[in-house]
This record gives C-alpha cells, structure tokens and sequence, in this order.
C-alpha cells in the first residue's frame, strides 16, 4: 500500500484517507467527552429519552429538550454511526464527507436523532438497490437527505393518531421521502446552478411541501414549535473555540508547519462542487475549517446571540462546508448582508431565524466568490427575508429550511446577475 503525504508530512502507516476518517471519528469522540462532562450520566441517559420521544419540528434544541450532555452525546454517537457507514461502504472521505458529517453532527443538536434518521437512509438503499446501483453511490444523498427526519418522530409521537398507524405511516413515508431524494436532487441543482451549496435541503423543501400539503388534506396540521435554551454560552463558546483551535493546529501540521494553500482556497467560488480537500490539501483544509470556526462562533457573539443545539449547529455547518465551498472571503459577506437588513428590518440580529439565516445562509456563499462581495452581501440580505417566510410550506419539517430559501434566491439572483455582468462586459 502507497503511504500517503500531505503537504510535505509523511503519514506512515497511514493514509490520507484514513487521517481524514480518524480526524472526523475524533471530533465525534469530543462531542460525545464533553456532553459526558457537563452532565452526570443519569442526566444525559434520561435526557437522551427525552430526545428520542418528542416531535422535532424546527426549531427544537435538544439543548432545551435533553440538556448540554444529552444533546453533544446524541450528536457524537449518530456522527459516529455514519462514519461507521462510510467505513463499511468503503467510501473513501473527501469533502463532500467531511462536510455531511459535520451536518450529521450539528443537527444532531437540534432535529436529528439515533431514532428518526434511519428511515431516509433506508428509503434512499431502497432506491439504490431499484436502480441497480451501488449504495455508496447515493450515499451522500442519504446523509444529507436526513434534513427530513422530523417527518418521522412527527408522526410517530403525534398522539392524536391511534397506536396502531403511527409506527407503519412513520416508516412508509420516511422510506417514501428517502426513496425520491435521488432523482430530485439530481434534477433541481439545475435550478440553482450550484450557487446554493445545501442542494438537498433545497430538494427537502420541495419534497417537504409536498408530504405537507397531502397532510393538511387529510386534516393534519404540523404544529409550529421554538424551542431555545439560553445562558450556556461561555461553556458552549470554550468547546467551540477549543475545536477550531485544535483543528487549525492539527492543519498547520499537517500541512508541512506552514499556512500553504490558504490563498488557494480563498481564491475559488465555493460553487457545488469544489472539494477543497482534494484541491488544495487536507491540512490547509482543516486550517480553513478552524478559522469558519472562529467566525461563524465570533459572529454569535458579537451580535449577543445565544449559543445552543441549534446555533451551534449552524456554527458546525459553516466548520463542515469549510472543506467544501465555505471560505472567510465568501462568507463574510453573507453576514454582513444579513447585519444591513437588521438596521433596515423588523427583526432583531437576536431573533432565532436570523440568527440560523446568518449561519446557514453562508449556503450562499458561492454567489460572493463567483460574483463578488457586493452581490453576497446582497444575496445575505435578500436571504433574511425570504426564510421567514418559506417555513409555513413545508411546516417546519424540513431541518435545512435555509437551504430551501437560499435555492430561491439563488434561482431568482444568479439569471439577474448574469444579465447585468453581460451588459458590463
């Protein structure tokens, strides 16, 4: 077997792959160490019940439901069980790996859980196997496509259903939203171009709407749900930044002891699909994840936001994609265009949905690397408003509800800028 170097650093005995694999089942393991050490573990057993048995529909933080302990615990255990996926598929970690993960990990804090998951990917095989295709194929699909897992503990804990219908609707229509992912997501990356990086949740909010609209049919509304834990932010905020630390020395090593590659991440668009892992390196890679890290935890801060499952899962999102379009220079911009609407909107920095816009409407970051920082910020700015008001269609069902809103934009922005660059030119 070749021994593999990156960046100058002679892994022996190991390879590249396996550094990536053991660095994401590290991250899994802190996860799971800390919600151990904030927590007795009679707290996090007890809160992890809680978890499992209550309907998920955004936004809940688990924080809120479980406690700190339960939700890092829920979080690392499941990132762990995909990785184990990703093993016994044989898929060799890239990007688009590090980054599906990440989001395993960071809705694992707030509507994805060692229950509700299970039935998208089972739908997704399913599709798989109908096709001819190899599993591993479809994989990310199957990773990414739990955006939907709300639909699952929605109906399964929803008590005004009879015993007897919940768990077999559950499973049919968490396979059948599994099931059509594939071909969905294929087709409707045309609508955005590759400019909104959440595809699938783009995808979801379509599928979403869809299962919601039969529902309310049939008489059954979802019922919207905030849950927001508060004043945890100084012991969130060292986990977070203790992270980032860590992987941007862990890069730097990686890397030769040098900050090589950092320009050349910096100077691409971000556009689906640019794997920065395979581009530019592991090392300079997960020094650029650290430094998201920092931003992305920095802006919460700064704004006097809160720090929980979910902010922290919008914080993990930005870490992931970190290897898979998301840099400093395109998703500065982003923020920056959510911080203008909250001087010229109705809504406060503070608000949960603006929080999440600022974080995950970093999707739109390819629009600020491709075009310029002007039109990211005004992607960030148009992106605050139009998630507000996308999330009644799919009933908060659909966890990647800034994916569903950035694919608009994105599919309403990017034939507006190309006609004006045209025109330029």
């Amino acid at each position: 077997m070749k021994i593999a170097k990156t960046s100058g650093v002679s892994m022996e005995n190991l390879t590249l792959n396996n550094v990536k694999s053991y660095t994401m089942i590290m991250f899994s393991l802190s996860l799971i160490i800390f919600g151990f050490l904030v927590d007795t573990p009679a707290k996090v057993f007890s809160g992890l019940y809680n978890i499992l048995t209550q309907t998920d529909i955004l936004i809940t933080d688990y924080i809120g439901v479980g406690g700190i302990g339960a939700a890092f615990v829920n979080a690392g255990t499941l990132t762990l069980m995909f990785i184990l996926l990703l093993h016994v598929l044989k898929v060799t970690f890239n990007g688009a790996s590090i980054a599906s993960l990440f989001l395993i990990a960071g809705f694992g804090l707030f509507g994805k859980n060692l229950f509700n998951v299970w039935f998208i990917v089972l739908g997704v095989y399913f599709y798989s196997r109908v096709q001819g295709d190899k599993f591993s194929k479809h994989i990310y699909v199957s990773l990414f496509g739990t955006a939907l897992a709300p639909i699952v503990s929605e109906i399964m804990f929803n008590y005004s259903l009879p015993v007897g219908y919940r768990a077999p609707l559950a499973v049919l229509v968490g396979v059948s939203v599994g099931f059509v992912l594939p071909p969905l997501a294929t087709y409707l990356l045309r609508v955005h171009q590759g400019f909104n990086l959440y595809n699938i949740g783009f995808t979801a909010g379509i599928v979403g709407t869809i299962f919601v609209s039969v529902f309310k049919s049939f008489g059954y509304t979802p019922s919207p749900r905030l849950i927001w834990s508060s004043g945890n932010n100084l012991v969130l905020s060292s986990y977070l930044f203790a992270i980032s630390i860590s992987m941007i020395i862990a890069g730097f090593i990686l890397n030769g002891k040098s900050f090589k590659g950092l320009d050349s991440i910096a100077k691409r668009s971000g556009r689906l699909v640019t794997d920065f892992a395979l581009l530019d390196g592991f090392g300079a890679t997960l020094i650029n994840m650290g430094i998201n890290g920092f931003i992305s935890t920095l802006y919460v801060i700064i704004v006097k936001g809160d720090l929980n499952g979910p902010t922290i899962g919008g914080i993990f999102t930005v870490i992931g994609f970190g290897a898979f379009g998301k840099h400093y220079k395109n998703i500065l911009p982003i923020f920056l265009g959510v911080f203008l609407g909250s001087i010229m909107k109705t809504w406060s920095l503070t608000d949960p949905a603006i929080l999440l816009a600022a974080l995950f409407g970093t999707a739109l970051a390819p629009i600020a690397g491709e075009f310029g920082w002007k039109y990211g910020v005004l992607a960030g700015f148009i992106h605050s408003s139009v998630v507000l008001n996308v999330g009644v269609l799919h009933g908060g069902l659909n966890l990647y509800n800034n994916g569903f809103a950035a694919g608009i934009v994105a599919a309403v922005l990017i034939p507006i800028i190309e006609a004006f660059r045209k025109e330029e030119i």
